[in-house]
């Protein structure tokens, strides 16, 4: 049975969410539920854009605070691991620690948990489609710098396109055309390896068939975080 506690701050959406956790329940194999780690969630879809709160600076400080309050109820629910299912959220970080001293440590930084698998497999370039916010903040290009990891990221006029897809996914909408719009999102970028640096992307990319993108090299921040679960875990 394991002692660990696994909180996810999730609603950044909600499907993106939902995908998640059937994930973390696919890597968690079990004959019988308890031997799965408790898994708490708090599904918060009622918090400001972490989009418009980078770029903008909009509602930003209620943004702060409803998530430094979301991982303080965790930490007083019992979490002793803790996911934020967002990338962008994880442009606030450093802000989450001073309202929250406790979460250090405690928080698996999805960003950081890719990047390093993007170290240690050997990348030399990446592509990454993500939100605005995220690309903007330069959150990726950051963190993999320190290992010499360059970033090709969308042109602006793709900008409109991901906001569209990921809003499909945020609403349950996905159609084919949906699908074929991601695929042609994913092929516009002729690197071996791409990250799908926003929640939504990997629903999408669940729906797209196996051998389309066989040539490529697929790195899911939120999968990079489950591994690390499941190395620490106890």
């Amino acid at each position: 049975m394991y002692q660990d506690v696994i909180g996810v701050l999730g609603g950044m959406g909600s499907y993106a969410t939902l995908h998640f956790f059937g994930e973390l329940l696919n890597a968690f194999p079990a004959a019988k539920e308890w031997d799965r780690p408790r898994i708490l969630i708090d599904n918060r879809c009622t918090m400001p854009s972490r989009v418009l709160a980078v770029l903008e600076g909009k509602q930003r400080a209620q943004l702060v605070e409803e998530l430094s309050d979301s991982v303080r109820s965790l930490l007083k629910a019992g979490a002793t691991k803790i996911i934020l299912a967002c990338n962008t959220s994880h442009c606030f970080l450093e802000d989450i620690y001073q309202n929250v001293p406790d979460a250090q440590g405690k928080i698996i930084s999805i960003i950081d948990a890719c990047c390093r698998e993007i170290a240690a497999a050997g990348e030399k370039e990446v592509a990454l489609i993500a939100s605005e916010g995220t690309i903007r903040s330069g959150v990726f290009e950051k963190a993999l710098a320190n290992y010499g990891v360059t970033i090709r990221v969308p042109e602006n006029e793709q900008y409109l396109m991901q906001r569209e897809l990921i809003e499909a996914v945020k609403q349950d909408h996905i159609t084919p055309d949906v699908v074929r719009r991601f695929i042609q999102l994913v092929s516009s970028f002729s690197t071996n390896a791409l990250i799908l640096g926003c929640t939504e992307f990997p629903v999408l990319y669940s729906h797209v068939p196996a051998d389309i993108f066989n040539h490529l090299r697929i790195y899911d921040p939120l999968m990079s975080a489950i591994r690390v679960l499941q190395k620490e875990c106890r």
